[in-house]
């Protein structure tokens, strides 16, 4: 399907994937991809399938420069313009079902910073949160995450180069009003272990039980 979003410029049209689960839904997931990827990475559709398997329907969609075949991220207002029309799309068509947002690297954090301007969700995930640009701590994103107040999850590889050292995203963490971590010992930015070969789409569905857990404590809030 397709969901329209009111850029400053005008209106563009992002591709979504809207896939139901077979059970009662237990919420609608809307996923974000990262920076240089779309809809379609095995990674998220791995990570989508084992979401709907434990009873979430998924809306995996398209950033627009991604719809428009760039790698490089738009700005990242156009990013929060689209997370909010993929929300209120979500809201229209199943109402008062729990939103729980989520997203890969980039699409998390435009996810965090959407919310903590007001975008009402019922839970966050981050699916390797980029705290940092590799090998620059001295520049971290974090300042609009005290703001976000619905649960955060924070999936993380122990060897991800986006958060060492470590103790930095624990003290981010720290400093959110509701917010925790699920670490993934030796996994990488995504969630590649070093010396394991297995496909992306494996490693996604493997990050889900994680999420599943914490989206049911969330729910029953």
């Amino acid at each position: 399907m397709m969901i329209p979003v009111g850029l400053p410029a005008g209106i563009v049209q992002v591709s979504a994937v809207w896939e139901r689960a077979a059970a009662d839904s237990r919420g609608v997931v809307p996923i974000a991809h990262g920076a240089g990827t779309q809809l379609d990475h095995p990674f998220l559709i791995g990570f989508a399938r084992a979401l709907r398997d434990d009873g979430f329907s998924t809306v995996r969609f398209n950033f627009p420069y991604s719809e428009a075949g760039r790698r490089m991220p738009g700005p990242a207002a156009h990013a929060i313009l689209t997370w909010r029309a993929v929300v209120e799309r979500i809201r229209a068509d199943a109402p008062g079902a729990p939103v729980f947002v989520c997203g890969k690297s980039y699409g998390g954090r435009m996810a965090s910073m959407a919310v903590a301007e007001g975008l009402d969700v019922d839970a966050l995930v981050y699916l390797g949160y980029p705290l940092h640009p590799p090998g620059k701590p001295e520049k971290p994103r974090v300042e609009h995450l005290p703001a976000v107040s619905p649960p955060q999850l924070f999936v993380e590889g122990t060897k991800d180069p986006f958060v060492q050292p470590l103790s930095q995203l624990e003290a981010a963490v720290a400093s959110c009003q509701d917010a925790r971590i699920a670490w993934f010992e030796g996994g990488g930015h995504s969630f590649e272990v070093k010396g394991r070969k297995r496909p992306a789409d494996e490693v996604g569905a493997s990050v889900a039980p994680a999420v599943t857990a914490f989206l049911l404590e969330a729910a029953a809030r």
